[in-house]
């Protein structure tokens, strides 16, 4: 039992950590400014705001469902607003591209950057829901089934960061400096789309 629940919990952490997103974007500009373990970090700060997640459906599916319409405007919201500053940050010329808004200049701070963003990302707590749901995952489970779920989603969260930052951090050096540029360019304009989307999703719960 113990076996195929890991399994499964880890494909649930991989397939919400694949899809190129925000914090996609976001790894790789900082995986090319600052190197394989900044991406990593980036990452780890969204695999632990996925066990976070798993945890609570863990704990019960209905009581998260329960959570999820409670706090997913709210979330939203704060979550958008966030991404739109960092959005805009990396689109301004004059920026310092390794000293980005919420880039933070050590490990915890860029994990923590990661972590409040995904945490705060309504996709992400949608997507989880009906992952979790498919997976058949939303049953109750004891205490031990519950620790491999949330085991299994970070390795396999995880598993996706490091060979995205992998892959990046061997290109870098392969490319030229301009696409470090067009990329911090790109991603801003990613982080200001979800962004503006996230709030508008909000808005009219206030």
């Amino acid at each position: 039992m113990t076996g195929p629940l890991f399994a499964k919990s880890a494909l649930l952490g991989f397939s919400l950590a694949a899809p190129l997103g925000p914090i996609g974007a976001i790894c790789i500009h900082r995986t090319l400014r600052r190197g394989f373990l900044a991406g990593v970090a980036t990452g780890l700060g969204t695999a632990l705001a996925d066990c976070c997640y798993a945890a609570l459906a863990a704990a019960g599916f209905a009581a998260f469902a329960a959570s999820l319409s409670i706090l997913s405007k709210p979330l939203a919201l704060g979550g958008g607003i966030f991404l739109l500053w960092l959005g805009f940050g990396f689109l301004r010329p004059s920026a310092d591209d390794r000293k980005a808004p919420g880039a933070g200049d050590t490990l915890i701070g860029t994990i923590s950057t990661t972590f409040l963003l995904t945490i705060s990302n309504p996709m992400t707590i949608m997507a989880f829901a009906a992952i979790f749901a498919g997976l058949g995952l939303a049953q109750m489970l004891d205490r031990e089934s519950a620790l491999v779920v949330v085991l299994g989603v970070l390795v396999g969260s995880m598993g996706w960061w490091i060979f995205l930052s992998a892959a990046v951090a061997i290109a870098r050096d392969k490319l030229p400096h301009s696409f470090a540029a067009w990329v911090s360019k790109a991603s801003g304009i990613i982080l200001i789309a979800f962004g503006t989307a996230s709030v508008i999703s909000a808005v009219p719960a206030f």
